[in-house]
């Protein structure tokens, strides 16, 4: 994502020719964005993004089951086992 607004960020001062960026080559201002696919090729081979939205949807699912708990008004599970100590 840092890459893409990198690359937003410098096609805009090179189309309005402020500061150094109006100097640069084409080829440098465009970089960032072929950073930006090589990332998310890698990223889709690897698997990162499928484990990111699984930790996401895992963290989403065990926030919902504690608030449900205590909205009930249960103990944790952990205090659970404390208590039959």
């Amino acid at each position: 994502m840092w890459f893409l607004m990198l690359g937003v960020l410098g096609a805009v001062l090179k189309l309005l020719e402020i500061g150094p960026v109006a100097q640069w080559s084409w080829w440098v201002v465009l970089i960032p964005f072929a950073l930006a696919l090589a990332w998310w090729a890698w990223a889709d081979w690897s698997g990162y993004t499928k484990r990111k939205v699984i930790e996401r949807e895992n963290a989403r699912k065990q926030a919902r089951i504690d608030r449900q708990r205590s909205n009930l008004g249960l103990l944790s599970s952990k205090s659970n086992r404390n208590r039959r100590r």
